[in-house]
């Protein structure tokens, strides 16, 4: 099994860089995050997972190791394979993965190209106990800044704007609450409109 990859990027992809380790060049797959992240960089470390077939090696790659036990919980689902794990997360934060299993939010796993209704739910019904207890440590703000963001687009602010004024909110915000959070998050939004 490799475990991790560290070399130069030889040549960059569509969806996988080339890494050169002692003149052998390492095809690896990764996330469009992963992608923005490494065009700015020469040289390189990836958490890996080697997917074997019986008529292909495939190995993929990750940045960090959190984002790897995340890959690997999500090829354990049923009928998602390592191809739609990593589509899953090329489209969406892990927080926001998470959060969306724990809460249930099938509207939230939809909206990712290649989730319909029933690999949605099958994403909650299998990962929902595992989820909870690999995010254990950031459940209360994950938790958190999920319903302050839900309650901000509900209120009919766009959920990018919304997330955003959240995720700056809740690096100032004292108070743990999910109220505090949405005022604080409102007075951020007004105050860039000013």
């Amino acid at each position: 099994m490799i475990s991790h990859i560290c070399g130069e990027i030889a040549h960059r992809g569509d969806g996988f860089v080339v890494i050169d380790v002692g003149g052998i060049g390492y095809q690896v797959n990764v996330t469009k995050p992963a992608m923005q992240e490494l065009n700015q960089k020469e040289k390189v470390k990836l958490y890996t997972y080697l997917h074997v077939r019986e008529d292909a090696l495939n190995l993929y790659g990750f940045t960090n190791a959190g984002e790897l036990e995340i890959f690997k919980l999500l090829i354990g689902v049923t009928r998602v394979g390592p191809q739609i794990a990593l589509n899953i997360l090329s489209q969406i934060r892990i927080e926001e993965l998470a959060a969306a299993i724990i809460h249930e939010d099938e509207k939230v796993l939809t909206r990712i190209s290649g989730i319909g209704q029933k690999n949605a739910k099958r994403l909650i019904l299998e990962l929902k106990d595992k989820m909870k207890k690999k995010m254990g440590d950031y459940k209360a703000p994950a938790s958190n800044n999920y319903d302050a963001v839900s309650a901000l687009v509900s209120l009919g602010f766009e959920k990018r704007r919304a997330e955003e004024a959240v995720n700056e909110a809740s690096k100032v915000t004292k108070e743990q609450g999910v109220e505090a959070l949405i005022k604080d998050a409102l007075s951020k939004i007004k105050e860039r409109k000013e």
